[in-house]
């Protein structure tokens, strides 16, 4: 009876971990974004200890095959083996970490409802940090991609062509966080920004995946990107992403929020 109980408990799936939490003297509880059951909290009995047979394995930025045990509050881990091992060559690059952790922290707003229909926000995430840890292009513009698409999958996808509220065929020379991206000149409001064509272009490649325009960016169209992609996401959670403010954009310094308000419109003319 005992061991058909547990087994009506237990399920297997894959999970990236999203972010780690002390409990206790040698526990912790894994805030876990898995492949078919959605975001999961989870503990982890005795993984700060010395010996723990879990090891790196329920680090952050980590992907693995994690068998778990539903409790009346919080699932318990039962096993864990390794899938990603992404989390060591992130975390030993300052760029990449602060990149990750806001990734991680996006995912962890974006799927905190969504059960079941998180699969995709999985695996835009354990693409992402796949290819952070491998260096694949820069953490920026990774960073960048990555929030544009994850917003794109929550149902808030941006356009950067034609006008988002009228439809007015593009190229336009505004960009409304409120409206949905680029708009023309008859629907931009008051105080719009007005990025740059080439920082326009950057966003649609960062959007679409195009990452021989991506990479041949130039810096200060990337800055200008990274903050309306700030802009954007601020917008459409109703609050910041406190890790972006670590994130580096330029010379190693950290970037601070395009706006105290995520709901108030700035203007760079």
């Amino acid at each position: 009876m005992a061991e058909s109980t547990f087994a009506a408990r237990s399920y297997r799936d894959d999970g990236v971990v999203l972010r780690t939490y002390r409990l206790g003297e040698a526990d912790r509880i894994i805030v876990l974004l898995t492949k078919h059951h959605g975001q999961v909290r989870a503990v982890a009995r005795g993984v700060r200890r010395t010996g723990s047979r879990f090891g790196a394995r329920l680090e952050p930025f980590m992907v693995a095959d994690v068998q778990l045990v539903r409790g009346r509050s919080l699932e318990v881990v039962g096993q864990a083996v390794a899938r990603g091992t992404y989390g060591s060559e992130i975390a030993a690059d300052y760029s990449r970490y602060t990149s990750a952790a806001a990734m991680a922290e996006t995912a962890e707003r974006l799927t905190a409802n969504d059960g079941e229909a998180s699969l995709p926000h999985y695996q835009l995430l354990v693409g992402g940090l796949a290819a952070l840890s491998r260096g694949a292009h820069a953490p920026d513009l990774i960073l960048d991609s990555y929030l544009l698409r994850a917003l794109s999958t929550a149902g808030w996808a941006p356009s950067f062509t034609d006008c988002t509220r009228c439809g007015e065929p593009g190229p336009h020379s505004a960009f409304s966080a409120a409206l949905g991206g680029i708009v023309c000149h008859n629907c931009r409001p008051p105080g719009s920004p007005a990025p740059a064509p080439a920082t326009v272009n950057l966003l649609a490649a960062l959007l679409s995946g195009d990452w021989e325009v991506a990479d041949g960016a130039a810096q200060s169209s990337r800055r200008e990107a990274s903050g309306l992609v700030a802009a954007y996401v601020q917008w459409h959670l109703e609050r910041s992403v406190r890790s972006l403010r670590l994130v580096e954009r330029d010379e190693g310094v950290p970037s601070s929020s395009p706006t105290s308000n995520p709901r108030q419109e700035t203007s760079t003319t």
